[in-house]
């Protein structure tokens, strides 16, 4: 079979191959799915340095299983080795799987997307190029990967017209990141590994593309293993969290158990004392969303009592807040909003809609749609009910 029909049968599995699928054995964890790939007690050795010892995991399909733990805990090899980048010394890895099922290590590396922290775009390729790479490698017809390029650039939120003929060293931090992630779906992988991809980009940026990451997911259902040192980050994203040190899985659950019922004390030193707070990091603003009082100036007052545990919304011709009022002792406050600064998106994280208020001093946050306007707001005796649940 010769590549261009090794690709098109990658993306368009024949029906009985998608029957296949749903006879898989289900997930010991995550029961609402089946099995994508099962790692049987897996060892890797440097030399005398054991950077695995007996890993032991079931890779849940179309769900995001992320990997944590101190650094050199084994992590990052753990994911090197379902692609084959690193060779296990002991233990097999099935991939149960037909999309992957008995393809050679190099075919094995091309059919699962890949995005790492340092991006690894090439430096001679421009950005169209780049995301174009794996599906050209695949042999699939230059009339698809136009299309393909197009809309994986759309995906991510860049515009195909400004960014395709762009190279590597014109891009910010946080634009880079995300044509890595357009060229780890390139050719629509039916797993994708990711090896703290946005580690290297600063605070404001990494959760961008985490509530980027959220939407995009929540769209495709990839089958998805991601490697991240920041708690935060692994239990916002994560549906299977696999919880590593010394080369060993100590506790694999979903973050909700991982939280309410640590496994050792290594597992609650390393989640912190604060895992009440941890907790809001699950959910996100549009899943404690409820309908916003807004209008213009003039509304304010009328809308607004003393037991009033919403805020008033005054918005422009677009739609966009730009005053947030409430009344506390009979006395109307006034707060000036900035998109973007004040506001959350709807896969901000509850935690993000707790600093937003404090910072505020409002009863709620603005939640607001891709196009900046009013959506929702989420009110803090919501997330109160929600922290104490």
């Amino acid at each position: 079979m010769d590549d261009q029909k090794k690709g098109k049968l990658m993306r368009e599995p024949k029906k009985q191959e998608t029957e296949t699928k749903q006879a898989h054995t289900m997930h010991p964890i995550l029961t609402d799915t089946h099995t994508f790939l099962t790692v049987e007690n897996i060892g890797v050795k440097y030399g005398k340095i054991e950077a695995l010892q007996d890993v032991s995991i079931q890779i849940p399909a179309n769900r995001v299983t992320v990997l944590i733990g101190p650094s050199g805990c084994g992590k990052s090899t753990t994911l090197r080795c379902l692609n084959a980048l690193v060779r296990n010394d002991t233990g097999i890895i099935r991939y149960e799987d037909p999309d992957i099922e008995g393809l050679t290590e190099t075919e094995l590396r091309r059919n699962m997307g890949y995005a790492i922290q340092s991006v690894g775009l090439m430096p001679h390729l421009n950005v169209e190029e780049n995301v174009d790479l794996v599906p050209r490698l695949l042999g699939w017809p230059r009339s698809e990967r136009a299309q393909r390029v197009e809309k994986l650039l759309k995906l991510v939120r860049l515009d195909p017209k400004v960014y395709s003929k762009k190279y590597p060293h014109e891009l910010s931090g946080g634009e880079a990141q995300r044509i890595g992630f357009a060229r780890a779906l390139g050719a629509d992988p039916p797993m994708l590994l990711m090896d703290e991809p946005f580690g290297a980009v600063d605070p404001l940026n990494r959760e961008q593309l985490q509530n980027e990451f959220i939407r995009i997911q929540r769209k495709l259902h990839k089958t998805v293993v991601f490697v991240t040192h920041d708690l935060d980050e692994a239990i916002r994203l994560a549906d299977y969290l696999v919880i590593m040190k010394d080369g060993k899985i100590v506790q694999a659950d979903t973050p909700e158990r991982v939280l309410a019922a640590p496994l050792d004390e290594f597992v609650e030193r390393f989640l912190g004392p604060d895992r009440s707070l941890q907790r809001l990091t699950l959910f996100t603003a549009d899943r404690a969303m409820e309908e916003a009082l807004s209008g213009t100036e003039e509304g304010a007052a009328s809308h607004l009592d003393d037991c009033s545990k919403q805020t008033y919304w005054q918005v422009n011709a677009q739609g966009e807040p730009i005053f947030g009022y409430t009344q506390v002792g009979g006395k109307i406050i006034r707060r000036a909003i900035v998109n973007g600064t004040h506001t959350v998106q709807q896969y901000s994280s509850l935690k993000e809609c707790v600093s937003k208020i404090l910072n505020l001093g409002l009863p709620s946050a603005a939640v607001v749609c891709e196009e900046g306007r009013l959506c929702g707001e989420v009110r803090f005796e919501t997330i109160q009910q929600i922290s104490q649940g």
